[in-house]
């Protein structure tokens, strides 16, 4: 018998993140490559709508300068990120605190020297004494000894300590750590109730989409570590900007647009549009949905929905490139940012663009509620701010309560592959990192002895 007629080593399903990440490891392994792709651009829940000289993100995902996926050595030496302001600041009682982050084992010492001076510091009713100067750090007194959101400054020190030593734990040692829920770790780990409701608490929710915190311990560990490590950050010129580098990086007619999926084998990927397409893999890289449609019986997570709310004005707030969270919860927003002095190609000149986040199903009258929130939390009237877009999706963010596989398997079997946020952590670097592995294990049976063809085809799934 004739040998089939292939019209690419590997077939690819979806152009999210993660999939054109492992079509570019692929095609740089030599292997060649088709990216099939339903809507009409790249990107997935990465998008960035265009409005009057603004670029508006769908989700706005926090990333990180500290995630290994995106450092130059990873391929994406042309991304440029843009980073919030070192910290956070904490809106509580009407004021703002800087939440900032020690690094590296001088910030170590310097907190360290905090604590130590400030323990042996005189009792209530003795003279005050001045704040203890650390190299490199500013240390402000607190209004009193629980006035801020983080607590004392004994621990605020002991909590600049914990993350600097975070920041160099290895991902091996926090990945065999107790799982709990994120709020139960917060609460098993000692550390005091004013930290952790007024900054662990608010931060969490931001870089989870997880207001209530269920996720996985050992994700939050993972977030933590990150934001130790680094800085904040966004992709300038909208979140699209990442996965149009990731295209723009695969040879010429590897992605095509506007070509739907309807089933798949180890040996093909049939379409709506264009018939069949014959392969040696198929890699389904869309959303968990999707690829459930396509998987029969792929478990699907619930996911933790995500709205943001964009505004303009011609008078920005005073908190510069600041990622500003609510310590007290008082309103929808979970967290917000004046983006576009963060980056400014966000914006067009002379106006700013206010980008907040409400986690969870938005209300009736989300916009008028936003608005009064954030009056309160920039200290100013919104009144005359411009609102842009209002972007809710349900599916944001895949929702990885414990007990929760950070690893899950991307080979389902010789010749079939599934990757995403949904195989890994629900984050960029999550999806990213599962595309790698992937890829790598594509690359390790298209080079192995064994015949790849061993599964029929899987039934075409019923529509909904």
């Amino acid at each position: 018998m004739l040998e089939p007629t292939y019209q690419a080593d590997v077939v690819v399903v979806g152009s999210g993140i993660a999939g054109l990440s492992a079509a570019r490891r692929l095609t740089g392994a030599g292997v060649t490559t088709v990216v099939l792709e339903a809507a009409h651009a790249v990107g997935g829940r990465m998008a960035t709508e265009k409005i009057d000289g603004f670029r508006l993100d769908r989700i706005g995902q926090l990333l990180s300068t500290a995630y290994p996926e995106l450092r130059p050595a990873a391929g994406l030496d042309g991304l440029v990120l843009r980073p919030f302001a070192p910290g956070v600041l904490l809106h509580s009682d009407g004021r703002h605190h800087r939440a900032g982050v020690p690094t590296g084992a001088r910030g170590a010492r310097g907190a360290l020297h905090v604590v130590r001076a400030l323990a042996s510091a005189p009792r209530a009713g003795s003279a005050p004494r001045r704040p203890v100067a650390v190299p490199g750090r500013q240390v402000s007194a607190p209004r009193s000894r629980t006035g801020a959101p983080l607590g004392t400054a004994v621990d605020q020190a002991r909590l600049g300590a914990a993350f600097t030593r975070l920041a160099g734990t290895p991902v091996e040692r926090l990945l065999v750590r107790p799982e709990l829920t994120a709020a139960e770790a917060l609460l098993a780990r000692g550390l005091p109730a004013r930290t952790v409701d007024g900054f662990l608490r608010p931060l969490l929710a931001a870089l989870l989409c997880d207001p209530d915190l269920t996720t996985s311990s050992r994700c939050a560990d993972l977030a933590l570590r990150a934001f130790a490590a680094g800085r904040l950050c966004l992709p300038e010129g909208g979140a699209e900007a990442l996965p149009e580098l990731l295209a723009r990086g695969l040879p010429a007619g590897t992605v095509h647009t506007g070509v739907r999926a309807t089933s798949v084998s180890t040996t093909s990927v049939t379409t709506a549009e264009h018939g069949e397409f014959r392969c040696r893999a198929v890699l389904i890289a869309t959303d968990a949905r999707a690829a459930a449609q396509l998987l029969p019986g792929l478990r699907v997570p619930d996911f933790h929905p995500v709205t943001v709310v964009h505004h303009a004005t011609d008078e920005p707030p005073e908190t510069g490139a600041s990622l500003l969270l609510d310590a007290d919860r008082g309103g929808p927003v979970t967290h917000t940012a004046v983006v576009s002095r963060v980056d400014p190609s966000r914006a067009p000149a002379g106006r700013a663009l206010v980008s907040s986040t409400v986690l969870g199903p938005p209300g009736a009258q989300v916009d008028t509620d936003v608005r009064m929130h954030l009056s309160r939390l920039y200290g100013m009237s919104t009144a005359r701010w411009e609102t842009l877009a209002v972007h809710h999706t349900a599916d944001a963010v895949p929702a990885t309560p414990p007990p929760h596989d950070l690893r899950r398997p991307v080979r389902l079997l010789a010749g079939l592959y599934v990757c995403g946020d949904h195989r890994d952590t629900s984050t960029v670097q999550g999806a990213l990192h599962s595309g790698r592995r992937a890829s790598a294990a594509i690359l390790a049976d298209l080079g192995a002895d064994r015949p790849l063809h061993t599964a029929d085809p899987l039934p075409t799934p019923r529509a909904a």
